[in-house]
């Protein structure tokens, strides 16, 4: 048996039986460009995934990207000169959510702040007092709906001692079942600073995953001015680069070796990471020799971290169960910032996976990640 032919980690599926099956088993023939069968036989790109005549079925779904902002955090934004941009009611009226999630298959929401988190413009005493407000508006959302919601706490990371108090003051609180941190501020990984070890060590002590996402803003950016033009590319190209970077930071910090238990969800499917992970290898070891030491194989690293799914090309799914098996991948969608990723159980159902493999993407990987 050929190494592309060996299972998938996790699954019962082999690579080239995967691909067999993905969309009906079309994705392993190539056909002529401009074919009219081509799109159908392809699969459904996410936007495009809809229940059928049957109409949408029972919330199955643990949704690990999802957005909120309260109202009562809402108003201390505006109190700092802050009003919240995205306005969708959505983000804060949590019953007409469940209303919604309920007519889209959701059975869970890890809620957790937009991109739009306030660390980069706050000061450490302002984001303290945020990340209280929105933790306890969170902590008593969890308690009257505590079969809808779990919470990604979220942390002042401007000041480690004061995300370390933070996280202490809400750890075990109903609900808290997470944390959610930026990938980067102001283009400095503070993520591997030594002053914020502490807190990464009281996450993997209370057996939280860390969420990670973009955090908005010029600021925060890599690319800078160059994608805040008339089309703002930002999420679509910096924050997929910005997880990559994350990602290989960490490994090459140490990070994941030094916190052998610390779960961490990348989103957007981690970015280019998944794509670029031979690059990176080859430039870790074999470009001038190695430059840097892992306790690991390279490619056991893609499996330290979760992935959510939102890639939007069946294709680009087909490559990621690929690379790192369907027992480290999850449901997101990026409710209610994006909306494109309004049925993500219609997402995966389209690629045949055997009930197990379902199982494990739609909530299973977020049960075991969330210990529900």
């Amino acid at each position: 048996m050929k190494k592309s032919d060996e299972l998938i980690s996790g699954s019962g599926v082999g690579r080239r039986d995967f691909v067999k099956i993905a969309a009906g088993g079309a994705m392993a023939a190539a056909l002529p460009v401009g074919a009219s069968s081509q799109a159908k036989e392809k699969g459904v790109d996410w936007w495009d995934a809809r229940p059928g005549k049957s109409g949408p079925g029972k919330p199955t779904a643990i949704d690990c990207h999802a957005h909120w902002s309260p109202d009562a955090y809402n108003k201390v934004l505006a109190d700092l000169g802050h009003p919240l941009a995205n306005t969708n009611p959505l983000n804060s009226d949590l019953a007409a959510r469940i209303k919604w999630m309920d007519e889209h298959e959701v059975e869970m929401h890890c809620l957790t702040l937009s991109g739009a988190m306030p660390w980069q413009w706050s000061s450490a005493e302002q984001g303290a007092h945020l990340a209280q407000v929105i933790n306890d508006v969170g902590i008593e959302a969890c308690k009257k709906y505590p079969s809808r919601f779990v919470l990604g706490a979220e942390l002042p990371i401007r000041d480690p001692q004061l995300a370390l108090k933070e996280l202490n003051r809400v750890a075990g609180k109903p609900g808290v079942r997470a944390v959610h941190l930026p990938d980067s501020m102001e283009r400095h990984d503070y993520i591997i600073d030594p002053d914020f070890a502490p807190v990464l060590a009281r996450v993997e002590e209370l057996g939280y995953p860390i969420v990670f996402h973009q955090m908005d803003g010029e600021a925060n950016t890599y690319g800078g001015p160059r994608l805040m033009g008339k089309i703002n590319l930002s999420a679509g190209l910096d924050a997929p680069i910005d997880h990559t970077v994350l990602a290989t930071k960490l490994m090459m910090a140490g990070t994941v070796d030094k916190y052998p238990n610390l779960e961490m969800i990348l989103p957007h499917a981690g970015g280019a990471f998944p794509y670029l992970a031979g690059r990176i290898d080859h430039f870790f070891y074999h470009y001038n020799g190695p430059q840097v030491t892992l306790a690991h194989p390279f490619r056991d690293y893609l499996r330290r971290f979760y992935y959510d799914y939102l890639i939007y090309y069946p294709e680009a799914f087909q490559f990621l169960v690929t690379m790192v098996g369907t027992d480290r991948i999850v449901v997101g969608t990026d409710i209610f910032a994006a909306q494109d990723v309004q049925y993500p159980t219609e997402v995966l159902d389209q690629f045949k996976l055997p009930a197990a493999e379902r199982d494990r993407i739609l909530k299973g990987n977020a049960i075991k990640l969330f210990h529900l």
